[in-house]
């Protein structure tokens, strides 16, 4: 079979697909989208394709993504391709695995089927995972990976100058496993609160003990949507008057005004992760997915395709 491979970025993701296929020196190409006044997509893909591709698209806002990304695999394969993998550095439809009350779509298995009629290999970083622990669980492609940020966010972290013997908070009980890793690989003092969620955009945090007055106190999370969670950890915080608070997540989200109540709230610095593009992006993810890209393909990859 002949080995080529191309990665295709989408227009939203070019960013991320340059840096992506610069780190594993792959030639790249965009997916050409158009949509129509009435709603629909029109998908263009180059021609002449090599039988593997690797599509990049982070799946934030995925009710308008899907289609599109559906649509442009069922195109390759009609072209020949024969292996889809998809990096997607963010994975919606994770969180909700079982039906919490009768009639709800479980939406992690059905989106799961749905990527697997298509793709043959899965990317992603940090899936939203509950009581489906494992990826291939979720989404039984042949190849799939759920790499973690924590390394790169742990070296992040530890190259800022004004922070200053942190303490590490995760706001609530989903978060231990980030926070307790980043906390590891530096040496780290950490906490993790309790959340009472209330609503959807509704919580309650309750801090545990700690030393927080005149302390760098940094707040990680995995995915930061509303912020609301973030929000109300940090306003329990800033009442004992620590030296700064800043958040680090892996999905920037935020949502709406997240940003502007967390500025509120006496965050200083809002770091996240490039799986979603934003402007506190400041983790660039190439490096982590590159070098899983590059075993998943199991090769050395070629010049760029004319």
């Amino acid at each position: 079979m002949n080995d080529e491979v191309l990665l295709l970025g989408f227009p939203e993701s070019m960013p991320q697909a340059r840096a992506l296929a610069e780190f594993v020196g792959l030639p790249m190409a965009a997916v050409d989208l158009h949509r129509f006044p009435d709603g629909e997509s029109r998908v263009r893909l180059p021609v002449n394709l090599p039988p593997r591709l690797v599509f990049c698209r982070s799946l934030d806002h995925p009710d308008d993504k899907l289609i599109g990304l559906i649509l442009a695999a069922a195109a390759a394969r009609e072209q020949g391709a024969v292996e889809l993998i998809l990096v997607a550095p963010y994975l919606a439809y994770m969180r909700q695995d079982i039906a919490f009350t009768p009639g709800e779509a479980v939406s992690q298995r059905l989106i799961g089927r749905l990527l697997v009629n298509y793709f043959d290999g899965l990317l992603t970083v940090d899936a939203h995972l509950h009581r489906v622990h494992r990826l291939e669980q979720a989404v039984p492609v042949a190849q799939a990976r759920n790499l973690t940020a924590t390394a790169p966010m742990a070296r992040f972290l530890a190259g800022q100058p004004g922070i200053k013997n942190p303490l590490l908070l995760g706001p609530d009980a989903e978060s231990r496993q980030w926070v307790a890793a980043i906390a590891e690989q530096q040496g780290l003092e950490y906490r993790v609160a309790h959340k009472e969620r209330l609503g959807d955009r509704k919580v309650r945090v309750q801090l545990p003990e700690g030393p927080y007055a005149g302390r760098d106190l940094v707040l990680v999370d995995d995915v930061a949507s509303t912020g609301r969670t973030l929000e109300m950890a940090a306003r329990a915080l800033a009442r004992h008057r620590p030296a700064s608070i800043s958040v680090l997540v892996t999905h920037a989200l935020f949502l709406d005004d997240a940003v502007t109540r967390l500025k509120t709230a006496g965050v200083a610095n809002i770091w996240s992760c490039d799986s979603i593009e934003h402007p506190s992006n400041a983790v660039p993810l190439a490096p982590l997915l590159g070098a899983a890209l590059q075993r998943m393909l199991g090769k050395n990859c070629h010049p760029p395709y004319p």
